[in-house]
């Protein structure tokens, strides 16, 4: 995903385009899709689009305007008609250059082509970041006990929700079905 400001940057250049170590932030992601030997790569592009689109260097990429930029879920609507009708989706942030290709890869094998899989971090101070929220064996079939229920923004998290350190990092397997 690409489209997105990055007001905070104060930047007029995309947030995507800023580089880092020589190459554009989401070149290294892009990189990093290769390098796991993606067949397709569907760039979502809203924010400075033509920009975004000339500078990828990526021969699988195709890309998908978000207009206007609706947030993630939004842009993850606007890939959909591009996806494959099994297997499964790495949904990554064009804004996240430091993803591992062997972190990813785990991910995809966590998902095992059958379930969902979030990427998830425990942080010291989780301040600004969405909450995983998982179900806890009090009451629940034990089986339900590590399972996501939701993931709840920092604005809008209640301050027991505040004290959880596990946040979504933004990175998922989503599966396929035809």
């Amino acid at each position: 995903m690409a489209a997105g400001k990055g007001t905070r940057m104060k930047s007029a250049l995309p947030k995507v385009l800023h580089r880092l170590a020589g190459r554009s932030l989401l070149q290294h992601v892009l990189d990093t899709a290769a390098r796991l030997g993606a067949d397709r790569i569907i760039v979502v592009t809203g924010h400075g689009a033509d920009a975004v689109e000339a500078s990828v260097q990526a021969p699988k990429a195709c890309f998908v305007r978000q207009l206007p930029q609706l947030g993630t879920g939004h842009a993850v609507q606007q890939a959909v008609p591009q996806l494959h009708d099994e297997g499964t989706t790495l949904i990554l942030n064009g804004d996240v250059p430091l993803i591992e290709a062997s972190t990813a890869r785990a991910l995809l094998e966590a998902a095992g082509g059958a379930k969902l899989a979030l990427l998830t971090v425990e942080l010291d101070d989780p301040a600004g970041y969405g909450r995983v929220l998982r179900g806890d064996a009090g009451g629940r079939d034990a089986h339900e006990a590590g399972r996501v229920h939701a993931i709840v923004e920092h604005k809008d998290a209640t301050p027991i929700q505040r004290a959880i350190r596990e946040v979504y990092t933004g990175i998922m397997a989503v599966p396929l079905a035809s």
